[in-house]
């Protein structure tokens, strides 16, 4: 079991979280994630929040292989209204921010995000951290080579895990050292990895648990698995249940989704299973 502080929130993980992914974007890699307006964004947080979802992460930025950057003030144009729309309905929400950039996490967190949530681990703004560390709230650490526009020329490991391993074993102490005091690691599934890294990555997710630390794992609607099935994001719901199955198997304690509900369901059924096998 882990406890998070989110500003005076105490966030139990005492069963796995489901976080839900809200795209402020125009690019989304899954088309049907791609909001069109306000009031798109409300129904599909109203559907997430109904559907169970511990955490909304709210992203104004595509971080899909290949995607441009854009500055953080166009950044934080695209995620401010989202997150203040979402807290005037929903004043009890745990928002996490997606971001790399200091600036926007500092505004959004000042605007009522609860969580920063770095696919960089502090390696594309140098002021990440401290910013954190200032802010006072948890950080979900993502592994990453490079960033979105180079990281799959990047993908070159001898021993992927062990890689993944020493990267956190740094990173959380670089965390520490600049107050950051609840850390969330996430493997970062499809960056800077192919196919082959992330299916053999997710078989030895466990042995992160050594860390310490919550591990996020988001594996929804990825290239792995609609390309490896020969499909489209779109028709990826029942391999990312399949995916995020392994992933609780193997220590994750908070999956990142598209799809609540199924992820939900997952959550559910793997703890009725854990429940039979301890009575067993």
């Amino acid at each position: 079991m882990y406890t998070i502080n989110c500003k005076g929130k105490l966030l139990v993980i005492d069963k796995p979280l489901v976080m839900g992914i809200i795209n402020a974007t125009p690019d989304s890699f899954y088309e049907s994630h791609l909001q069109k307006g306000m009031e798109a964004t409300l129904a599909l947080a109203d559907k997430m929040i109904g559907d169970g979802a511990d955490i909304l992460d709210i992203g104004g930025q595509s971080t899909r292989p290949g995607s441009a950057r854009i500055i953080a003030d166009e950044e934080i144009k695209r995620v401010l209204p989202v997150i203040n729309a979402i807290l005037t309905k929903y004043p009890d929400c745990i928002i996490s921010i997606d971001t790399y950039h200091a600036s926007v996490a500092d505004i959004a967190v000042k605007n009522g995000a609860l969580m920063v949530n770095d696919i960089s681990g502090g390696t594309l703004d140098e002021g990440m951290l401290s910013t954190v560390g200032k802010l006072n709230v948890p950080y979900c650490c993502m592994h990453i080579k490079g960033d979105p526009a180079t990281m799959q020329s990047l993908a070159q490991y001898e021993n992927i895990t062990l890689d993944v391993l020493d990267y956190f074993v740094a990173k959380i102490e670089a965390c520490a050292k600049a107050g950051i005091k609840d850390i969330i690691i996430d493997p970062g599934f499809g960056f800077a990895k192919n196919a082959g890294h992330n299916f053999e990555l997710l078989k030895n997710m466990a042995s992160l648990k050594i860390l310490g630390k919550p591990i996020l794992a988001g594996l929804s609607r990825k290239a792995t698995i609609y390309k490896t099935l020969g499909i489209t994001a779109d028709e990826a719901l029942n391999g990312t249940t399949v995916l995020n199955t392994l992933a609780l198997l193997n220590g994750a304690s908070i999956l990142r989704v598209h799809d609540v509900k199924e992820a939900r369901e997952a959550v559910m059924l793997m703890g009725k299973y854990e429940e039979a096998e301890s009575i067993g």
